[in-house]
């Protein structure tokens, strides 16, 4: 099933719908549908420059070196396109993503980490085409994997296989994963950091000073799945907290109201503390086709004008 593109940029693009993109089995195999699907709906249309590291993607005209044909675009779609780099060296990127109980919730018949772990493999899928180092860090209540930023054969394979490992854990710990990558990464580059945000914010905004002021650019993925973005169910339900165990009946129609308050504080909470820190903010419905959160994330970078020179570090610190 696929999905026409709400954005006029890709107008030209018919989306994966989440649900048809969850049945593909293996994840880099979803990872390459959304990039490919991406990158064919965006030479479709007139929008250009949209790399994190292209300064220019055009069609090709005469007296253009053929060095910077893109041949896997021409594969696809016949016609000639040039891809220019503003830099050789490479940017350096580490994805961090929530793998508590919490994600393991899902209505339409796949799970929030099933989304978030899509989501992850292409940013990573993208990032690593572009011949950027990508690394990835996996927390529930405390750090469970972490991989440098490597770009290397068999790197890519590697990190697809870590997230492919299954929720575990009794909560959702933002901070350790945090504190973590702080004391791993000196040369400022990329990070992003892919939960259910459903964990108390209160030491949240004191660890992502710690990161930013380091010189990284960071983009928050907030996922939510529809359920909890609207309480839209139509009769009351027996729920079990993944996490906890407790079990809550709720009947939405008398829910609802105090819910949505409840929710839309917490929102505002996370959206204002990334506000203040100058940190790209995404709240992803699971029902949101990935194309457009890898448009929305790149349409973030640029609205910014954050430059990231490839393996500067204003400190002088070294990786």
């Amino acid at each position: 099933m696929i999905a026409p593109a709400s954005n006029p940029n890709l107008a030209a693009a018919k989306l994966i719908d989440p649900q048809a993109l969850m049945s593909i089995r293996n994840l880099e195999l979803r990872a390459r549908a959304v990039v490919e699907g991406f990158w064919s709906g965006l030479h479709r249309s007139p929008y250009h420059g949209f790399s994190v590291e292209f300064t220019e993607y055009r069609q090709y005209t005469p007296g253009d070196d053929p060095r910077y044909l893109d041949w896997r675009v021409y594969g696809r779609s016949d016609r000639y396109f040039i891809k220019k780099y503003e830099d050789e060296t490479n940017l350096r990127c580490h994805l961090l993503v929530d793998q508590s109980r919490s994600m393991e919730f899902g209505s339409r018949g796949y799970t929030k980490a099933q989304y978030a772990s899509t989501l992850v493999a292409t940013l990573a899928y993208f990032l690593h085409l572009q011949g950027d180092a990508v690394g990835l860090l996996t927390f529930n209540d405390k750090v469970r994997e972490y991989m440098p930023a490597r770009h290397r054969k068999g790197h890519l394979r590697q990190l697809m296989i870590a997230l492919e490992q299954p929720t575990s854990g009794q909560a959702t710990d933002l901070v350790a994963p945090i504190e973590r990558i702080t004391t791993l990464i000196r040369k400022r580059g990329l990070v992003a950091l892919v939960s259910d945000f459903l964990a108390p914010l209160d030491r949240l905004e004191k660890n992502l000073i710690a990161l930013t002021a380091g010189g990284h650019e960071m983009n928050v993925f907030h996922v939510l799945d529809p359920v909890e973005l609207n309480l839209g169910l139509e009769q009351a339900s027996l729920f079990e907290d993944f996490e906890s165990n407790r079990r809550v009946y709720i009947d939405p129609a008398a829910a609802r109201e105090e819910y949505m308050k409840k929710l839309e504080a917490h929102n505002e909470a996370l959206r204002a503390i990334c506000r203040r820190l100058g940190i790209g903010y995404h709240l992803l419905s699971t029902t949101q086709p990935l194309e457009m959160a890898l448009f929305g994330f790149l349409q973030e970078r640029m609205r910014r004008g954050r430059q990231f020179r490839r393996g500067g570090n204003p400190a002088g610190g070294a990786a």
